[in-house]
C-alpha cells in the first residue's frame, strides 16, 4: 500500500511539473500552432524557427524547413537568423546604457558626437534618431539615387560619406514620424565614439553577454563565417538565393536565435537584476511638434492587440522575415524567425496571439479608429466625380483615382491599383491585402485624405480631372542634371514620339510619365521628379524623391 502511495505521489509531482511547464497549454493549442507552420516542412523548402513562452516557461519551441536548400541543412532551434530591424531595439539599448553611465544624453545634439555631420540649421538630437523623427533621408533612397543598384553592397561607411554632403532634410526634426535606417546607423557611430569601442564589441560586452544571449552577435562584415547561420531565399516562381547586400549595422544585421530573443523579451515583463530601468526607458515616447502621439519608442513599437498592450518589432532584409512580440501584462512572448520572403509571419503571429489572448476593453488607450464594415452603393456618376490626379507636396507623391469596371480605383503607380469601396458619399475603404486605409474626399478643400488606423492621415491635393492631359513644351527639359549632395549626374532626353527619358550610367534609361505639368514619375530609384523653373520659365533644375528620401536637388548644367 505504501509503495502505491509513493508511486502516485511521484506521478503527481511529475504531472505538476508538466502542468507548470506548459502553463495550461492544451494539446489542441499545440497542434493548432504547429499546423500554422507544417507547410514549411515540404521537400526543398526553407522555413524557420518558432518559440512561445508563457510566465517565464517555454511552451512551444520548434523548427521547420531548411536553413540551406543547396546542402539540405535543416533549421533547428539553434539556427541563427538575421533579425533585420528587430536589431534597432538593441542599438537603442546601447544608447540607454551609455546615458545611465553619464556618457551621453538622449537630448544631446548628435553633432556633439559626430561633429563632421552638416549643420542643417536645425538641432537633431539623439532622441530624434531613436524615434525616427530626425528628418534625415533614408540610406536606401539616397544610395539608389547615387547609383547603387538593388543588390549592391551597402555599408556604414557609404552612409557616413553621403550624409556628410547632405544640405537638406526631409522635414524639420520632430515634425513627422518617417522610418529612417540612416538614424540608427548614426546611432551605432555615436555609441562607438562615446564608448571608444567598436560597436559589435560594445554590444557583446554590455548587452548580449550580461543578459545571457550567448549566440547573438552583430555582423559588421559579410565575409565573416559563423556556424549555424541560415541562408535566406526569395520566393518568386521558385526559390532564389537572396544576394547579401546588407553590410550596414546599427539599423540591422544582428543575428540571433529564438531562445536568445525570448531571453530579451522576458525583460519587458520580468527584468533581470539591474535592468528594469533600462527596459522601461525603451518604452519612452515623445509627441511630434504638433502634439501628435506616435507609438514608436526607442527601437520598439508599443501598440494594442485585441485591447492588450503589446511591445513588438519586425524585421525584413533579403529573404529573412522576423518578428519579436511580447504581451508584458500576460507574460507571453512570441518569436518567429524565417528565412524566406513569403513566410507571412505577421498573420501567423496574430493567429498565435489569438490562441492565448482574450479580447479586452478595459485597457486605457487612446480611442482606436475602427474600420467600418458596412458598405453602400454609389452611382457611377458620383464615383466619376472623384476621378483625378492628387498630389501630396509634403510626401512628394502622387495618386490617380479613376473609375473602372464599375468600381472607383486608387493607384500609386502603374503596378499598384486598389479598389475603393464606399461607406458614405465621401468616404471609402481601400481593399488592400495587408491594411484597410480609409480614403475621404473633401469637396470644399479639394483634398483626399488617406488614414491607416490612428496614424496621421496623408493629405493629397486635387490637381486635375483629366487623367491623360499632357502639357507640351518639354523640349526645355533636355540636358544634364548634377547633384552636389550625391555627386552624380542624370540626363533627360525626348524621343520623336515626345516620350521623356531619364538616364544614368548604372540605372540605364528610365521612362518618365507626366503626372501633372512639371511633375513626373518613374521606376526606382527615381520615384517622382519635379521640374523647377525661374520666373522666366527657364529650367533651373529638378528635385527627385523616392519615398523616405525627399527633394534631392539636381542642378541643370547643360
Amino acid at each position: 500500500m505504501m509503495k502505491i502511495r509513493v508511486y502516485f505521489l511521484r506521478l503527481f509531482i511529475v504531472l505538476l511539473h508538466v502542468f507548470n511547464s506548459y502553463g495550461q497549454t492544451s494539446q489542441k493549442q499545440i497542434q493548432e500552432i504547429d499546423s500554422l507552420f507544417t507547410s514549411w516542412n515540404v521537400s526543398n523548402h526553407p522555413g524557420g524557427s518558432v518559440l512561445i513562452s508563457k510566465d517565464g516557461k517555454t511552451i512551444f519551441s520548434k523548427s521547420y524547413g531548411l536553413a540551406n536548400i543547396e546542402y539540405e541543412v535543416a533549421n533547428t532551434n539553434h539556427t541563427l537568423f538575421n533579425i533585420g530591424s528587430i536589431s534597432k531595439q538593441f542599438t537603442a539599448m546601447g544608447i540607454v546604457l551609455l546615458e545611465q553611465q553619464n556618457k551621453l544624453s538622449v537630448d544631446d545634439d548628435i553633432r556633439k558626437y559626430m561633429p563632421e555631420l552638416p549643420d542643417f540649421g536645425e538641432t537633431i538630437t539623439i532622441r530624434h534618431l531613436l524615434h525616427h523623427t530626425s528628418g534625415l533621408r533614408d540610406l536606401h533612397g539616397l544610395l539608389g539615387l547615387a547609383g547603387w543598384r538593388r543588390g549592391d553592397l551597402e555599408t556604414n561607411d557609404d552612409v557616413y560619406r553621403i550624409i556628410k554632403n547632405q544640405k537638406e532634410l526631409n522635414f524639420k526634426p520632430g515634425e513627422e514620424f518617417l522610418y529612417s535606417n540612416t538614424g540608427y546607423i548614426l546611432l551605432a557611430k555615436i555609441i562607438e565614439n562615446a564608448s571608444q569601442l567598436e560597436f559589435d564589441q560594445w554590444m557583446k560586452q554590455n548587452i548580449f553577454q550580461p543578459l545571457g544571449m550567448k549566440d547573438t552577435y552583430v555582423a559588421t562584415s559579410l565575409n565573416k563565417i559563423v556556424p549555424n547561420n541560415a541562408t535566406s531565399y526569395y520566393l518568386r516562381e521558385e526559390f532564389e538565393s537572396a544576394m547579401e547586400y546588407w553590410g550596414y549595422f546599427g539599423s540591422g544585421n544582428i543575428h540571433s536565435t529564438t531562445k536568445d530573443l525570448n531571453i530579451w523579451l522576458q525583460n519587458f515583463s520580468t527584468p533581470q537584476n539591474n535592468w528594469e530601468s533600462a527596459f522601461d526607458k525603451l518604452l519612452s515616447t515623445t509627441p511630434l511638434n504638433n502634439g501628435f502621439e506616435t507609438n514608436y519608442g526607442f527601437g520598439i513599437r508599443i501598440e494594442a492587440y485585441s485591447g492588450n498592450k503589446v511591445i513588438q518589432h519586425g524585421g525584413s532584409v533579403g529573404g529573412f522575415r522576423t518578428i519579436a512580440r511580447t504581451f508584458p501584462e500576460e507574460h507571453l512572448n512570441i518569436v518567429i524567425l524565417s528565412n524566406y520572403s513569403r513566410s507571412n509571419i505577421g498573420s501567423k503571429a496574430n493567429k498565435i496571439s489569438d490562441v492565448f489572448i482574450d479580447k479586452r476593453n478595459d485597457l486605457p488607450t487612446k480611442k482606436v479608429i475602427q474600420t467600418p464594415t458596412k458598405y453602400i452603393k454609389l452611382s457611377s456618376e458620383r464615383l466619376k466625380e472623384l476621378e483625378g490626379v492628387y498630389w501630396s507636396d509634403s510626401e512628394k507623391s502622387g495618386r490617380r483615382v479613376y473609375f473602372k469596371n464599375d468600381t472607383l480605383r486608387y493607384s500609386s503607380s502603374e503596378k499598384n491599383e486598389w479598389p475603393l469601396v464606399p461607406i458614405s458619399n465621401n468616404s471609402f475603404i481601400m481593399i488592400h491585402p495587408s491594411v484597410k486605409p480609409m480614403v475621404t474626399f473633401d469637396n470644399k478643400t479639394n483634398q483626399m485624405t488617406v488614414r491607416i488606423g490612428n496614424t496621421l492621415p496623408g493629405v493629397f491635393n486635387f490637381l486635375q480631372n483629366n487623367l491623360d492631359i499632357k502639357t507640351n513644351g518639354n523640349d526645355m527639359l533636355v540636358g544634364k542634371y548634377y547633384s552636389p549632395e550625391l555627386k552624380v549626374m542624370y540626363s533627360i532626353s525626348i524621343d520623336n514620339k515626345s516620350n521623356i527619358y531619364l538616364e544614368h550610367a548604372r540605372h540605364g534609361i528610365i521612362k518618365l510619365e507626366q503626372l501633372h505639368n512639371d511633375i513626373f514619375v518613374g521606376d526606382w530609384p527615381v520615384g517622382t521628379v519635379e521640374i523647377k523653373r525661374s520666373e522666366e520659365e527657364k529650367v533651373m533644375g529638378l528635385r527627385m524623391s523616392n519615398g523616405r528620401t525627399r527633394n534631392v536637388w539636381f542642378e541643370k548644367s547643360i
